[in-house]
C-alpha cells in the first residue's frame, strides 16, 4: 500500500496525467475509507484531498465523476553501478627554476 511521502502517478482514463506525493492519510468515519491528502507535482503545485478506499490507495481502479482513475506507486529507478574509474595519474610536479625571488609584502607601506 502506498503510504505518506510516497510518490504516485495518477492515471485518468488509462492515461498517466500527473505525479503526486501523498502528504497525509487519515481514516474516514466509514471503515476502509481514508482522506488522502495529495500534493500535485505540477505548476503551480496544488494540494487536494480525496476520500478513497484502501484498495484504491493500493492501485485498484476507481471512478471519480464517472471518469476512470488509478493511483500507481512510483519507485525510484535502480541506478546502475559502475566500477570505480581508474585514478588519474598525478600531474607532473613543477620544480622551481632556481631564479625566483621571494618578495615580502609585510613591509610595504600604504
Amino acid at each position: 500500500m502506498a503510504v505518506e511521502n510516497d510518490l504516485v502517478l495518477i492515471h485518468h482514463e488509462d492515461q498517466p496525467v500527473v505525479f503526486a506525493r501523498i502528504e497525509e492519510i487519515l481514516p474516514d468515519v466509514k471503515p476502509d475509507w481514508y482522506h488522502v491528502k495529495l500534493l500535485m507535482l505540477q505548476v503551480p503545485p496544488q494540494v487536494v484531498t480525496w476520500i478513497l478506499r484502501d484498495v484504491y490507495i493500493n492501485g485498484e481502479e476507481f471512478t471519480m465523476n464517472s471518469q476512470r482513475m488509478r493511483l500507481e506507486k512510483v519507485a525510484a529507478p535502480i541506478q546502475e553501478t559502475h566500477p570505480p574509474a581508474p585514478e588519474a595519474p598525478p600531474p607532473p610536479s613543477r620544480k622551481p627554476s632556481g631564479g625566483g625571488q621571494v618578495i615580502s609584502l609585510k613591509n610595504i607601506k600604504k
